[in-house]
């Protein structure tokens, strides 16, 4: 990747970040929950976002991989689930928001490498960088694995007893850190293979072949 180009990725990043954040705030502000509201994170100042550990996290292995990966977290929103009708659903439409963003940004910024890449390569450079960030933020936080939102979206079709034990595990989330780093390391394909799919529908080219 072009040393501009990975540069350009930064803020890209922290926009994606962002946009995933007040996604599940806004959603859980609708559901009944103004908890997001009045810590101040429905904003879109990406400084009221970041972790400042899973950002440096962020930033080093994006750099490390030359852009082709990456790991890390932002700042938790605070939901308190008590203010849903129903916990289990509510806590799976907040987590669903998140990832949900970062795929329809994927998808606008693959419509837009398919349009603009005749005419202005550069240009198309950075949104396939835009559609290559969020298709990853989406696959990873979708894994269903605690904390991640695929653990909450899990967590929502469950019979009710096994939601709470489900529910319960949040507190070895360090733990599922971990995981998650193992099973992208052995199984890239569980990876790159969406990645690949989604590419090849919005612009004709499997982008994580090579």
């Amino acid at each position: 990747m072009p040393t501009w180009l990975l540069i350009a990725s930064l803020p890209l990043l922290i926009l994606s970040l962002t946009a995933h954040e007040v996604a599940h705030g806004l959603v859980a502000d609708r559901l009944g929950d103004p908890t997001a509201r009045l810590a101040g994170r429905l904003t879109p100042n990406p400084g009221r976002h970041l972790d400042a550990f899973g950002s440096l996290m962020l930033v080093a292995t994006l750099l490390a991989s030359g852009g082709s990966f990456m790991f890390g977290w932002a700042k938790p929103v605070p939901v308190d689930p008590r203010h849903f009708r129903s916990e289990q659903r509510g806590m799976m439409l907040v987590g669903v928001a998140g990832p949900a963003t970062n795929l329809t940004l994927a998808i606008v910024a693959g419509l837009g490498v398919r349009f603009l890449a005749p005419v202005w390569f550069d240009g198309a450079l950075i949104l396939l960088e835009m559609f290559l960030l969020n298709m990853i933020l989406a696959i990873i936080n979708l894994l269903p694995v605690p904390p991640l939102d695929g653990s909450r979206v899990l967590g929502g079709v469950l019979p009710v007893g096994a939601y709470r034990w489900w529910r319960d595990l949040d507190r070895y989330g360090n733990f599922g850190f971990v995981i998650v780093l193992v099973v992208l390391y052995t199984h890239p394909g569980l990876f790159w293979g969406p990645v690949g799919a989604v590419s090849r529908v919005l612009f004709g080219v499997d982008v994580a072949s090579g």
